[in-house]
């Protein structure tokens, strides 16, 4: 019988080349708080996770024991996951990923692509790309829009000092435009 009930995506491996490959996404996703890989990938550690963030926010001695089972290289991520990424997430009730669709990673391989980032994370796509908005917004004049407000109180609201921070990315978002901006009438080039 085709289609059916499946608990989890397969990724055309088996279970043990399946589990080191989920482990090594998820290894580098808190080393580097952002990976780039394909959209199936990107969704099976996203549920990996949410999970290792939550028993990270047990802080106890299962918990590290679990996490150290987890993690490939557990010397050089236990102080970040059980330090700053627990504090980071103290507050949030859950999700604590964000899954981006993107342009495939070749023109050769035409899979569905994605980014996999932590949330309320210095890099953190969704802050930026809002942050660009109002900037644009408040130079041209106009009200944002409800979407961009929506984005707003989204990105600000379990960040720490979230709406200091977010004033303060969309001041230096309008200085970079506006360098830019002299750059381009210096060197006799105008939009």
């Amino acid at each position: 019988m085709a289609g059916g009930l499946v608990r989890y995506r397969h990724l055309s491996r088996k279970s043990s080349h399946r589990q080191a490959l989920l482990r090594n996404l998820l290894t580098a996703l808190v080393q580097h708080e952002r990976i780039h890989t394909t959209w199936p990938k990107a969704k099976e550690t996203q549920r990996l996770a949410d999970k290792l963030i939550t028993i990270a926010k047990r802080n106890n001695e299962t918990s590290r024991r679990k996490a150290q089972g987890i993690l490939y290289t557990p010397h050089n991520l236990m102080p970040k996951l059980f330090g700053e990424l627990r504090l980071r997430y103290a507050d949030r009730p859950g999700g604590y990923t964000r899954v981006l669709r993107t342009e495939p990673k070749s023109r050769y391989d035409q899979g569905a692509s994605a980014i996999l980032e932590l949330v309320d994370g210095p890099r953190d796509l969704r802050f930026a790309i809002t942050a660009g908005a109002v900037a644009r917004d408040q130079k041209l004049g106009r009200e944002s829009t409800p979407l961009t407000e929506m984005n707003r109180r989204k990105v600000t609201r379990y960040r720490k000092d979230g709406p200091a921070a977010f004033d303060e990315m969309v001041k230096k978002v309008s200085k970079m435009s506006l360098e830019k901006r002299t750059v381009d009438v210096q060197k006799g080039s105008f939009d």
